[in-house]
């Protein structure tokens, strides 16, 4: 009889289509302080270990930053990619075994669910100012409900000017579009709303 056990280690649940590690249950967007509000002392030390995960394409934020986290207990993380085909996603989600895994928490699993999908309303504040910093330019909260597109214009990251203009759609990863300012003439990345 086959092995059925999930790619990913820790403890892991099925969901009711018998997918391993999976989930299509609701799962609310991720709180800064929702740790502090289970009371439980490994919550909060496995939500500062996510803290220290960044991502694999955009290294300057955590996992906790861009969102990717929609729940952490004692007996799981569960993530959302940015979007279902995500090339980083097993990237994310092998960082996240290895952090948990270096600093005890083995027997944590990891559970992927696509719904609801991420969105950029989930990058938080803090994210959104080191994406800045960076070089690449957040979609302002609210902007995924407006449009998918978002056709208003990006701040630069470089000088702050709005005088900008999408180059391309596809920028250096595909969650991000290629955008240009007329200001001074810098290219930039902006993350694509959704």
């Amino acid at each position: 009889m086959a092995d059925r056990t999930p790619r990913h280690s820790g403890a892991s649940r099925s969901d009711e289509s018998g997918t391993q590690g999976h989930t299509n249950r609701p799962v609310a967007p991720w709180l800064p302080d929702r740790a502090a509000r289970v009371g439980n002392d490994d919550v909060g030390t496995i939500t500062q270990i996510l803290a220290s995960v960044p991502d694999p394409e955009v290294p300057c934020v955590s996992v906790l930053d861009l969102g990717i986290v929609r729940d952490v207990s004692d007996a799981r993380v569960v993530i959302t990619p940015t979007y279902t085909g995500c090339p980083a996603a097993l990237a994310i989600e092998q960082s996240i075994r290895k952090a948990l895994d270096e600093n005890g928490f083995g027997k944590v699993g990891i559970e992927t669910t696509l719904a609801p999908p991420w969105t950029t309303d989930w990058i938080s504040d803090e994210g959104r100012e080191k994406l800045r910093a960076y070089g690449i330019a957040p979609p302002p909260k609210g902007a995924g409900a407006a449009t998918l597109k978002n056709q208003a214009a990006a701040e630069c990251p470089q000088c702050g000017s709005s005088n900008t203009e999408e180059l391309s759609r596809f920028g250096s990863t595909p969650c991000k579009a290629l955008w240009r300012c007329n200001a001074c003439a810098e290219p930039f990345d902006r993350f694509k709303c959704h």
